[in-house]
């Protein structure tokens, strides 16, 4: 029994192709990553050495390779879902951290879409990892003689591999190892994420003593309203309001007293930092640990005298998106309740929140927008651009996915439009202003990219729409804001820098941390340099972070400038 277990489980074999089966990963990313030759040298023979050198060290084959090289593989599994999903790159701190704040819900929606990954994982790893329990189970060990053979072979492939890593250091410029081998890039990744998910468990500590010392310059008798509405998922370029050839906005392409921003960008791709730079008073320029000690504008507004709401379609993923929807007098997430809501139920909380009577009054709505499963944004009845119904998410059914994109988009107009309706009716002084947190790719070039969030990003992830709102009376009072507006809306933008700078402005809040030369609603507004904030935490140029000449083209066909 036990040889016929070893003829069919070979330990003789297992050793080999274990050490080749984890250096699938290092092959693939010398092919997809913009690496030097001896980056791509040492990517493979240092990493495969180490694999063969450990699993060399002890007879019980099996359990080292399925205990001691576990990680390697988890690693080796998730790098090849992520190249599956985005095509390149490793696996990124933000993604990580993503992959830490997803709900659930979002995490099925997605991965009931990555059946050809999930099949690749289940044929390449899965089996491996049984073959390597049964040998460490049953104790079959390998031929001691072939054993000392895969250790020298593994001792000579690590010197070559640590040779072509100094001549790496020695002759190009901004080699790194930490960045540049598989999985020693993704270890510290790893490590990185962790201490950043350590110091968000104790943003309470480290934020309780920030203030905006916020005072409103308004008169204190008059009756105002301010709202910021935050998208999901929703880029400018399918928003007729913004140049779109398809009625996607009907409602507000017909409205007078809006103004549309199209040359928007995010300095993120991600909702756990696009949204926080939206909130606060930081973006790329300040984000890094800046963000561990602030607190949100929901706190500025109310500093100045402001009843506060905050009304979430989102999913609570214990996030700094959390904590400053808890920094409001009045707090409600829609799913709370476990279930699927349409943005158009956060209606409903603002009417009932504007009849408590509260002379100064201020809302930010966090929608689910256009959060793919398209779809499930919005009701069947409800459906306008035909057919909007997806098997699965795969380059054939682009046209079948933009048109249940464009029905959110539909809802999302809708939503606004009446919201605007609402707060005209309330006779007061109010605004409102939209942005979306990123954008989106749906296959929309050769490399076939979809949804958000990669560790590169592209011209569809950042290019997002941004619309604001006033009020007759609003206009009447302060005329120079909806001018200022007007006479800005061509200009390029950053939304992680204008959002909260415009809505402290629009309401007449003043702070040492609002900076009207970033208020869209100002004359003195100055454009600003075109930056993203990368999975480091560090400011870049576009070109640094990772967008290819498809994404430039892109920008300057809608006159964006990428500098």
């Amino acid at each position: 029994m036990a040889n016929t277990l070893k003829k069919i489980f070979s330990p003789d074999i297992f050793i080999w192709f274990y050490p080749l089966l984890l250096i699938i990963p290092n092959i693939a990313l010398d092919f997809t990553e913009s690496y030097s030759i001896l980056a791509k040298i040492s990517n493979v023979l240092f990493p495969l050495g180490i694999y063969c050198l450990i699993m060399s060290l002890w007879k019980n084959v099996g359990r080292t390779g399925a205990l001691i090289l576990f990680f390697a593989l988890f690693y080796g599994a998730f790098q090849v879902v992520l190249l599956f999903l985005y095509g390149e790159s490793i696996i990124a701190i933000d993604m990580l951290l993503n992959v830490a704040t997803t709900n659930v819900e979002e995490a099925s929606e997605l991965l009931i879409n990555l059946a050809s990954a999930v099949i690749t994982i289940c044929v390449l790893y899965i089996p491996s990892l049984i073959w390597g329990i049964i040998l460490a189970v049953k104790k079959i060990f390998p031929n001691k003689k072939k054993r000392l053979i895969l250790r020298k072979t593994g001792f000579w492939l690590t010197i070559a591999g640590v040779l072509s890593i100094v001549a790496g250091y020695i002759f190009v410029e901004g080699f790194n190892i930490s960045k540049e081998i598989f999985p020693i890039n993704v270890m510290r990744n790893t490590s990185i994420a962790i201490k950043r998910t350590v110091a968000t468990e104790n943003y309470h500590n480290t934020s309780a003593s920030f203030s905006y010392n916020a005072s409103s310059t308004h008169p204190t008798d008059d009756k105002e309203i301010y709202m910021i509405v935050i998208g999901e998922t929703s880029r400018a370029d399918n928003w007729q309001v913004l140049g779109y050839d398809r009625p996607t906005t009907p409602l507000l392409s017909k409205r007078e007293d809006i103004v549309a921003f199209p040359k928007v960008l995010s300095e993120s791709n991600t909702t756990h930092k696009s949204v926080p730079m939206l909130l606060t008073w930081l973006s790329a320029d300040i984000f890094n640990d800046s963000i561990y000690t602030t607190k949100s504008i929901v706190t500025a507004f109310k500093e100045a005298g402001f009843s506060t709401a905050y009304f979430s379609n989102q999913g609570r993923n214990h996030s700094f998106i959390d904590f400053f929807a808890n920094e409001a007098d009045t707090t409600v997430f829609l799913k709370d309740d476990g279930n699927n809501h349409y943005d158009a139920e956060l209606i409903e909380l603002v009417g009932r929140y504007l009849k408590t009577g509260n002379n100064k009054q201020f809302l930010v709505l966090h929608t689910y927008g256009s959060h793919f499963n398209y779809i499930d944004r919005y009701p069947a009845d409800a459906s306008v651009f035909h057919p909007d119904y997806v098997p699965l998410a795969e380059a054939k059914n682009r046209d079948q996915l933009i048109n249940a994109y464009n029905n959110t988009i539909v809802g999302t107009d809708k939503l606004l439009n009446k919201l605007a309706d609402i707060l005209e009716a309330e006779n007061a002084t109010s605004a409102m202003l939209y942005v979306s947190d990123h954008g989106e790719d749906i296959f929309d070039d050769e490399r076939e990219r979809f949804l958000h969030a990669s560790p590169v990003p592209t011209y569809y992830q950042i290019h997002v729409p941004m619309v604001a709102w006033m009020s007759s009376k609003y206009k009447n009072e302060y005329p120079e804001m909806f001018n200022a507006a007007q006479s800005n809306k061509d200009k390029d933008i950053s939304s992680s820098a204008s959002l909260f700078n415009t809505m402290m402005d629009m309401a007449g809040i003043k702070s040492n941390y609002a900076d009207k030369s970033k208020s869209l609603v100002s004359h003195c507004y100055k454009t600003p340099a075109r930056v993203y904030l990368n999975d480091y935490n560090e400011k870049v140029n576009l070109k640094r972070a990772g967008l290819r000449e498809t994404d430039f083209e892109q920008l300057h066909k809608h006159g964006i400038s990428d500098k």
